[in-house]
């Protein structure tokens, strides 16, 4: 039995302004969300999702709410 993890498509672009707006390296975010620096990496470069727990993280380092740092599609009504 297998165990499908969801995960969130993270805005690449807002997660990128955010952080420099507040003058963070990848390093200093991922220090502050306590996630490894390639995850920011990795999310701001559109490479792969980022888990639920990991958003809240993000977001919370930010000061923003996690809804914030979700990519928004046509499905979302936006």
């Amino acid at each position: 039995m297998t165990c499908k993890v969801r995960t969130v498509e993270v805005n690449a672009v807002r997660l990128k302004e955010l952080r420099e707006d507040r003058a963070l390296s990848t390093r200093e975010l991922a220090k502050l969300a306590g996630v490894h620096h390639h995850t920011v990496l990795n999310l701001e470069n559109r490479r792969g999702n980022a888990h639920p727990r990991t958003v809240r993280k993000l977001a919370a380092a930010l000061g923003v709410e996690p809804r914030e740092l979700r990519r928004r599609t046509a499905d979302d009504g936006q």
